[in-house]
């Protein structure tokens, strides 16, 4: 009974210490490996048995795992990358087009616009020619018609029914107006036809020296239309926008910039017509009161930051652009705009144009509600 219990307890070791021992352990480890995923990890083998071969095929099937992760892991990244490279890709091929694009938009805009000009140009200064002559013609006819007034009290009754029906006096007195007003839309024209002329040059590739001024000033009268007191229609309803002042601070002393002009107007285009969209954006949100004791206004200035940098800052008291997307706006395809009114390159165009043409820097800020200011800063003279 006694060697019975003895033999018992020697199997019920033996089994325990060369069966259940290893296999626990093999459970044991199949539990780590399902938590850390960690396929390095072995089991010594401690018999050449069937629980020894089980260990070896169990630590083999281990590291053939390990391997297969390692591989999977590996063309993962590989994929991810590539996936990366290509939306990439397809994001530098999409903003190229579009550049593409736009710059021969600009081109044939440019060869419209100096075409245009060029044609109300010559009609127009026809007319300022022939004005000062018409003007001392008129004068003339005038002081001769007073004189036969003042020598022939009497004219015969025909005479004097035409003298009373043209009022001579009011002739005389009119006359000068209507040539001064003519005079005055004249050089509007050409003023205008001076304006088209400078953003004319938005066609041009070649660096040139350029008066910023000018190319502000022949970028606002393009949008003059846009700054003008106008009427919104919002959900049927139609609202009152007061005139966009424009405040201008320009220095007397900024020097002429070599640089690529029509696309340096492009990006005062960009940027002035992005602040009118923010001021218009802002108005209605406003009662009609509010409207007119807080008007839209834009503020230029400009100035010579030293003797190798300018800067010109478009500051406007629009909406603003939130925190937390500032970062955004010079990423291309990013709009705040509604769909179909904004292609979301814009601003990026204008980061190229200054950073990348130019060797300049573009930055914005700005305060939710409050509105937002453009500062650009480029090279007075270019690095050939």
């Amino acid at each position: 009974m006694v060697l019975s219990a003895t033999i018992s307890s020697i199997l019920s070791y033996f089994t325990s210490r060369t069966i259940v021992r290893p296999i626990s352990s093999l459970t044991q480890l199949a539990a780590r490996v399902t938590q850390t995923s960690d396929f390095k990890m072995q089991i010594p083998v401690t018999t050449r048995d069937e629980i020894g071969s089980l260990t070896t095929s169990f630590n083999q099937l281990l590291r053939e795992i390990g391997k297969y992760t390692r591989e999977l892991e590996a063309s993962n990244a590989t994929l991810e990358q590539r996936t990366q490279i290509l939306t990439k890709t397809l994001t530098d091929l999409k903003h190229t087009q579009f550049q593409l694009i736009q710059a021969e938009k600009m081109s044939s805009l440019g060869q419209l616009v100096a075409g245009i000009a060029h044609e109300i140009n010559n009609p127009a200064n026809f007319i300022y020619g022939n004005l000062t002559h018409a003007n001392e013609y008129t004068g003339s006819l005038m002081k001769l018609l007073l004189l036969y007034h003042q020598l022939w009290e009497n004219p015969p009754p025909e005479i004097a029914e035409i003298e009373h029906d043209i009022d001579i006096e009011f002739l005389q007195a009119d006359l000068p107006k209507i040539f001064t007003s003519m005079e005055t839309g004249v050089k509007r024209i050409q003023k205008i036809v001076t304006s088209l002329r400078t953003f004319a040059c938005l066609d041009e590739a070649e660096l040139k020296r350029a008066n910023i001024h000018e190319g502000l000033d022949s970028t606002l009268m393009i949008l003059q239309h846009r700054l003008k007191p106008k009427s919104l229609q919002v959900g049927g309803r139609a609202y009152s926008q007061p005139e966009i002042k424009v405040v201008k601070d320009y220095s007397d002393s900024l020097p002429i910039v070599e640089c690529y002009a029509g696309q340096i107007n492009q990006v005062f285009l960009n940027i002035l017509n992005n602040a009118i969209d923010a001021i218009d954006e802002k108005q209605l949100q406003r009662t009609g009161k509010e409207r007119e004791e807080n008007p839209g206004q834009i503020a230029i200035l400009t100035k010579a930051i030293d003797s190798q940098w300018v800067q010109i800052a478009i500051a406007d008291n629009g909406t603003g652009i939130p925190e937390h997307i500032q970062k955004y706006i010079f990423d291309p395809f990013f709009t705040m705009k509604p769909v179909g009114k904004g292609t979301g390159l814009g601003m990026s165009i204008c980061y190229q144009i200054v950073a990348e043409k130019h060797g300049g820097k573009l930055d914005c800020f700005s305060t939710a509600e409050r509105g937002t200011e453009f500062v650009i800063q480029i090279p007075i003279q270019q690095n050939h």
